[in-house]
Parts: C-alpha cells; sequence; structure tokens
C-alpha cells in the first residue's frame, strides 16, 4: 500500500488497502511476531511481511487459529510458554530462540510494514552503518490517523543486531498481571542506533471495547513497576523522547488530580482537539487509563501497609 504522507487526508479505512506484492529476491531479516488470539490481525500484518526472508510467529497457545494461519502465509510459529518470569515473549524470543538471520525485526499482529518502509529496512541493513534503528509509528484510531495527543512522534527500537542489545527490565516482579509479552519495555542498545524517515503503521485498536481490555492490563503493570520500580528505573539514554516522557511522568506522579491533568495534557497541551471526535474520544479514555493506574498503586500500597500492619508483632 502507499504510505500517508503529512498532507494527505488522515482518514484510513484498512478494509481498502492492499499489501505489495511479494518480491523476487527477500531482504535478509527474521521478523518476529509476538501472538495470542490474533486471527483478525495476522492475515493483514503477514502480507504486508512478504519481502522478508524469514518470519517468526512466537504463539502463546492461541485458540482461534493464528498458529493455523501464520503457516498458511508461510511464518515459522514458535509455541512460547511462559513460565512467569523475566524475560517476556519479546526478551525471550531475542535471548533464546533460533533465528536465521542476526538482524531482528519486531512487528506486533496489529502493524503494518508498508513498501518505502521496506525497503529502507533493507538498505540499513545492507549499509550496516548501526547495530540498531529506531521506527516511527502513526497510530490508527477510529479510522483516523492520530497526528497529535502525544501519539505523534512515537518511536520504538524495532530493528536490532542480535547481541547489541536486550530489553531493559523495570521492575523485579515477574508476573505483573499485563500478560506474558512486555509491555512499554524498550530495547537498551549497546552500539549506535539510527532512526529511519519511513513510518510503520499501527492499527492497535479496532474498537473501544479492545482498547479498554488492553488498558485495563497495562493499567496493571503501570502500578506495579511504580510500586517495585527497581533502582535507576526510568531513563532510556538513546532516545530522548521517551527519556523525556518518563521524565515527565515520574514529576506528574507528584500531582493532584492526575486523571484530569492528563485530559488536559492530551488534549489541550499536545493538541488532541485537532484529530477530531476521534482525539477527543482518545484523550478521554487515556484520562481513563490515568485514573486506573493512580488507583490501582493506591490498592497495592494501602494492601502493603495492611499486611505490615498485620504482620509486626504486637506487645501483649
Amino acid at each position: 500500500m502507499p504510505a500517508i504522507e503529512q498532507g494527505d487526508n488522515p482518514t484510513v479505512n484498512p478494509a481498502t488497502e492492499t499489501a505489495s506484492p511479494s518480491p523476487t529476491s527477500k531482504t535478509p531479516v527474521t521478523v518476529v511476531v509476538p501472538t495470542l488470539n490474533e486471527a483478525k490481525n495476522l492475515p493483514k500484518c503477514l502480507d504486508h511481511l512478504q519481502w522478508a526472508d524469514e518470519v517468526v510467529v512466537v504463539d502463546s497457545g492461541s485458540t482461534d487459529g493464528t498458529q493455523d494461519i501464520a503457516r498458511s502465509k508461510g511464518a515459522r510459529v514458535i509455541d512460547f510458554r511462559w513460565n512467569g518470569q523475566w524475560p517476556k515473549k519479546r526478551g525471550w524470543t531475542l535471548e533464546h530462540a533460533e533465528l536465521k538471520h542476526p538482524w531482528i525485526l519486531f512487528v506486533d499482529a496489529d502493524e503494518w510494514i508498508v513498501a518505502d518502509l521496506a525497503d529502507e529496512i533493507g538498505a540499513a541493513i545492507r549499509s550496516d552503518a548501526h547495530v540498531a534503528y529506531w521506527i516511527n509509528r502513526r497510530f490508527i484510531f477510529m479510522n483516523r490517523w492520530i497526528k497529535h495527543c502525544g501519539y505523534y512522534p512515537s518511536w520504538n527500537l524495532r530493528l536490532l543486531k542480535r547481541g547489541y542489545g536486550e530489553f531493559e527490565r523495570l521492575t523485579d516482579v515477574g508476573d505483573t498481571r499485563s500478560g506474558d509479552n512486555e509491555v512499554h519495555e524498550h530495547i537498551l542498545v549497546n552500539g549506535p542506533s539510527g532512526r529511519l524517515t519511513k513510518d510503520m503503521l499501527h492499527f492497535a485498536f479496532p474498537n473501544i471495547e479492545t482498547w479498554v481490555e488492553k488498558h485495563n492490563r497495562y493499567s496493571n503493570w503501570e502500578a506495579i513497576v511504580q510500586h517495585h520500580a527497581r533502582p535507576g528505573d526510568g531513563s532510556v539514554a538513546a532516545n530522548k523522547d521517551i527519556a523525556g516522557r518518563r521524565r515527565l511522568k515520574m514529576l506528574a506522579r507528584h500531582l493532584p488530580f492526575r486523571p484530569t491533568l492528563r485530559f488536559i495534557y492530551s488534549y489541550v497541551l499536545r493538541g488532541g482537539f485537532l484529530d477530531g471526535r476521534a482525539g477527543f474520544t482518545l484523550c478521554r479514555l487515556i484520562g481513563i487509563y490515568e485514573f486506573l493506574s493512580v488507583s490501582k498503586l493506591y490498592e497495592l500500597r494501602h494492601q502493603a501497609e495492611t499486611a505490615r500492619e498485620f504482620e509486626s508483632p504486637r506487645s501483649a
């Protein structure tokens, strides 16, 4: 499909988009797609990966035919069973899975690698100028590209030469009640990294129900990470945007009325009002997510205080 340029109509209809034809020569990269019941998203994702020499779907026991879809599209399936400890799915794959190529590209099942980006990935691998690359994402919500709300640009380190990085660990708690995949952990790179100029498309939430379900789990992660943060938590030196957002989040944890402030920040200060109804809806949901995170953190702290009170020795 053609890339959506800055001046294009921001409305996107996935049903009308088609993937680029499979090239005659494949790019020497292993694409890793973590899945759990992604039968609806996976076909389009894999259609946009026909240019890659190896595609590996790391699946957590899907029951909706995800694995069959993956094999029918030519992907290799790894049946992942998480033991409840670190590393989670992406980190385990990077550290332990048998992969064909040294260059690894992480793609979620609800993401598309458009043709221009695929060409740029191939050129980056051939140049070998860096050991890792950041890729920007265009977040599609309510069939609209969200250009504001703090969602664009959205840089993620997704292309990595194996052996030059690992996923950060933000807490010693193994099971954060958020699933067996990393949530907002990023890859820490040991070597020079660059940025690609083309964007991937991210169709994360086809409806409000999906948004609520995912962010209920993400707020579990948010609260537990805040409650059990490791020393030095909060910095990703390789990307100033992510580091800046984390510093802002650390400061915001001490402010009252965080859900309301988060809405004002996203909708007013970050221009969410410019994204129309989709922007308003998204910013309201972001405020709800902040409320869930704050409430669950309070719950964890209250439970810990209650446990200490009952466990402490009492004088006769």
